[in-house]
């Protein structure tokens, strides 16, 4: 019989242990999309979708059919983890492992961060678990949702985001469910890797880039030409395709749509944008499905300040994490 080990942790119990906690450092590593196959098949860097809005109001269908909630588990239920390091060692083959403190998925963040103040979230403190691993000095946080995915039916309504997306984005991967990324920064003491999902990207010259990830974006797109056909190990299902180009993290954009007579206050979405270090929002409403073409925001100072504002709750994280 496998004895289990309880431990309980007091919000109170995390004050005060750590000196600083703000983010420094932030790096983008890889990405890669999900595609529509027969097998486990991920394109490498892929592409976000590209934001190109119609010029005038535009009428969206309601969201049915199938909706992911957890794309990696949905379609790679035995390792879902494995797309994130796949795709960053093929951009970087002697990444060291062991220089990181934490690998996560951003979800997990936000869902530890309402443990901390469960103001900070919509919903506030909600049940959640979180599978750890460690390996060597590493520590391996895996998202674990009741359901990875649904099926909307036609009498169901749940809103009008995904086909919104449809609707004023371009999809520049055939066949793409959905576009991946892999960030790095400091957080208090820790080094962190964090995968997130992004909505799209705003078409603009690269700039803003620090001249280590303009080395590193450099270097992805000229190994793009190295290999295009699909490869899998012998020992996995997953499949993985050079498709695609690396887009800059001072262009990724999140989408967020709500009916118009209920404003999206900026405090609701900032601390999902603060984990993924996501400059740019689209705050979009529609009245019964019919939305005038939003305007992007940069947010970057918005962070900035949320991040400030909650230095307190940001300690009580970094104690909580480590």
């Amino acid at each position: 019989m496998t004895l289990k080990q309880l431990t309980e942790i007091s919000r109170k119990d995390l004050q005060s242990r750590v000196d600083e906690a703000s983010v420094t450092d932030v790096r983008h590593l890889s990405s890669y999309n999900w595609l529509e196959a027969p097998e486990p098949t991920i394109a490498v860097p892929g592409c976000p979708p590209l934001w190109s809005p119609p010029k005038t109001a535009r009428h969206v269908r309601k969201d049915s059919g199938l909706i992911y909630i957890a794309q990696n588990a949905a379609r790679h239920p035995e390792y879902p983890l494995e797309p994130l390091f796949r795709a960053l060692y093929m951009e970087h083959p002697s990444f060291d492992l062991e220089s990181v403190d934490l690998i996560t998925d951003r979800n997990n963040i936000r869902k530890l961060l309402s443990f901390v103040n469960p103001s900070i979230s919509r919903n506030g403190l909600e049940p959640f678990t979180i599978h750890v691993e460690v390996f060597k000095n590493t520590v391996i946080f895996c998202r674990a949702e009741t359901e990875t995915k649904k099926f909307v039916q036609p009498h169901e309504f749940i809103g009008y985001g995904h086909e919104f997306e449809k609707a004023f984005t371009t999809d520049k991967i055939g066949g793409s469910t959905g576009h991946h990324r892999l960030v790095s920064y400091r957080f208090s003491n820790m080094k962190i890797l964090v995968r997130y999902e992004t909505d799209g990207y705003i078409d603009k010259p690269k700039m803003g880039i620090s001249g280590a990830e303009s080395d590193a974006l450099a270097s992805m797109i000229q190994s793009l030409s190295i290999e295009s056909a699909s490869t899998a190990s012998t020992s996995s299902k997953l499949r993985i395709k050079r498709a695609g180009e690396v887009v800059g993290s001072d262009s990724t954009l999140e989408i967020k749509t709500r009916v118009s007579h209920k404003p999206i206050d900026l405090e609701e979405v900032l601390p999902q944008l603060w984990v993924s270090q996501t400059p740019n929002l689209v705050r979009a409403y529609h009245k019964h499905g019919r939305f005038e073409p939003p305007e992007v925001e940069n947010i970057s100072s918005e962070i900035k300040k949320w991040e400030e504002n909650h230095h307190l709750d940001l300690k009580c994280l970094a104690a909580l994490i480590s």
